[in-house]
């Protein structure tokens, strides 16, 4: 059969038969159309001709492997229903299904007197070419009676119906995962991660077996991911990483290379978007895989745009100017909203603002389209705080001070963006993971009204989306017991699959470009579009917060610095002089 133009990851374990067969069409939309097309010409077949005898081990098959195929629990009740025959033969034949080794079935409880049924490998194997066959057979039959037609534009398995060349919904691994007390997961509290909570039962039919996920705020998700390091075994199989973490958590032994417990390949790495990719590695080897891309973008209410006939703001000027219309405190109306927040999160602003104004927050050397972050692991780097750039970028953040509102100084992730969602403020900084907080509730002001813009850039920054997101990955100090299943789990839970299914139930993260083309996905939110588009003019960029190992303190350090400024105990140079100064004392240490 064709290849779907939607890539798809195949999970799978390297023991089970026919792995190559598998990995082709286990949950291709091509295997997908197959079943569809045989359950349908059987019930034309069915309801056209009488008298006529069902097939119940045909009916039983095709319903077992479209809800594989669908990610839904199969019962045996529900086979016996599709058989189409009488129950007493439904049994028998369901009966011979499994003595032919053709249905696996896993207990759904703890007492095993509940179960749900599923292919086995031997039924895909087989099912996979006989699917080959009936594609190749109907190609052959239909184009040649196309051509006969002089229907040049006739093909057969394409339509011009949107939606029809979607990704396919992730399906049961051949072989459940084998985990003793399940699958375990270290989470940020985010709404992608919450996400897949809410989508667990659907995960643990997927995998084989129960799911355990643990979420933190995104400081005590570093703490408790550093303090399971310290453990002489990992509470979790899998762990989520900040991207800027990367490096730390390399350098303290915290991750194991993906290199060394699976086939990096099988993960499709060109279908990531190049920045969330990229920022996976150290040293040249990647750590985790995307589990969600989020660039940071402004946020911006397109009607009241258009009905002041302002353009969107794509430079900081812009910003002030329209923030300056805007805001209008009296009547509870406010220019903006961002992070300010003392600590992590007005570090993560500074430094994001700087990079618009183009300036890096350590010396990485220049390159066509940014600033090389891809050798980080070769160290020696300065701090870039107290230059003019730096300064800009730090006059900017005063500005905006006056056109946001009054609780701007503890304003942190969430907080930013409730009040633009609800119809307070004209533009908001915020990663494309906040957006279902208004694209969800058809009752927010902000509702069908938002634009998307990078981030507006200084008089020598240019348009950038800095990345943000998370990456799973494989503790070090996993049992080994446990690692093969759990490489089998990270390839399942970032398959275009389950991030499209991600993307149905809230999400507005995708880290693969697989799934931003997706049809049904696009139709979602524009966000996806819009990100595909970034990523492809290179506007998608991990250098702003680079994933040196010092990076969680240098964050510290701009947050507390930089809010003292905020706050007008100090000025702005002297916030940053002394920013540079204990970043050049921090950095000195650790290389030394």
């Amino acid at each position: 059969m064709q290849q779907p133009d939607a890539k798809t990851i195949h999970s799978g374990h390297s023991a089970v038969p026919a792995a190559e067969n598998l990995s082709m069409m286990e949950t291709g939309a091509e295997l997908e159309r197959i079943v569809h097309f045989l359950q349908d010409f059987c019930v034309e077949v069915d309801t056209a001709l009488d008298p006529n005898t069902p097939n119940p081990h045909l009916n039983m098959i095709l319903h077992l492997l479209r809800g594989h195929l669908e990610g839904r629990v199969i019962s045996p009740s529900s086979m016996v229903a599709a058989s189409g025959v009488p129950y007493a033969t439904a049994t028998r034949k369901l009966a011979d299904l499994r003595e032919a080794g053709l249905i696996e079935q896993r207990p759904r409880t703890k007492t095993g007197k509940s179960f749900s049924l599923h292919p086995s490998p031997q039924l895909l194997g087989s099912f996979h070419q006989l699917a080959d066959r009936v594609d190749r057979m109907a190609r052959a039959t239909l184009l040649r009676r196309a051509n006969e037609a002089g229907d040049s534009d006739y093909y057969f398995g394409g339509s011009y119906q949107p939606g029809l060349a979607a990704i396919a919904p992730p399906s049961a691994l051949p072989q459940p995962l084998k985990l003793p007390g399940g699958l375990r997961i270290l989470v940020h509290g985010d709404p992608t991660f919450m996400v897949m909570e809410t989508l667990k039962r659907q995960f643990e039919q997927i995998v084989g077996t129960g799911i355990h996920q643990r979420a933190f705020s995104i400081d005590r998700l570093r703490e408790e991911a550093l303090r399971n390091a310290d453990r002489p075994k990992s509470r979790y199989d899998l762990i989520a990483v900040d991207l800027p973490w990367l490096g730390e958590f390399v350098k303290k032994g915290v991750i194991r290379p993906l290199g060394e417990v699976m086939d990096v390949n099988r993960l499709d790495p060109s279908d990531f978007h190049t920045a969330g990719w990229r920022a996976a590695h150290w040293g040249g080897q990647p750590y985790g895989v995307p589990s969600q891309t989020t660039p940071e973008l402004m946020f911006y209410r397109k009607d009241w745009f258009a009905q002041e006939g302002l353009e969107p703001p794509a430079t900081t000027e812009a910003v002030i100017a329209a923030a300056r219309q805007f805001h209008d405190p009296r009547k509870g109306r406010y220019g903006v909203a961002w992070n300010a927040a003392r600590g992590t999160a007005l570090g993560h602003t500074f430094m994001m603002t700087c990079a618009a104004f183009g300036q890096p927050i350590v010396d990485l050397p220049a390159i066509a389209g940014g600033f090389d972050a891809d050798h980080l692991a070769d160290g020696g780097f300065a701090p870039c705080f107290d230059t003019d750039r730096a300064h800009a970028a730090a006059d900017y953040l005063m500005q905006l001070m006056q056109y946001s509102p009054p609780d701007i100084l503890s304003m942190s992730w969430y907080e930013r963006v409730r009040p633009y969602a609800e119809g307070k403020v004209a533009m908001a900084y915020g990663y494309t993971l906040l957006a279902p907080y208004f694209e969800l509730d058809p009752s927010c002001s902000a509702h069908g009204n938002t634009g998307y813009l990078p981030h507006p850039h200084g008089p020598e920054g240019v348009p950038i989306a800095p990345v943000g997101g998370y990456v799973l990955c494989i503790p070090s100090n996993l049992a080994e017991d446990r690692v093969e299943e759990a490489a089998e789990a990270l390839v399942a839970f970032t398959s275009p699959g389950a991030q499209k299914l991600y993307a149905q139930n809230g999400s507005r993260t995708a880290p693969r470009y697989s799934v931003g083309a997706d049809p049904e996905v696009r139709r979602l939110s524009p966000i996806f579009e819009l990100v595909d588009q970034m990523s492809w003019r290179d506007e998608l960029q991990f250098w702003p917060r680079p994933p040196i190992p010092q990076i969680s303190d240098i964050i510290s350090i701009c947050g507390h610095e930089l809010h003292d400024m905020l706050r007008g105990i100090v000025s702005p140079r002297n916030a940053l002089e002394r920013v540079q100064a204990r970043a050049t004392d921090l950095l000195q240490q650790t290389d030394n």
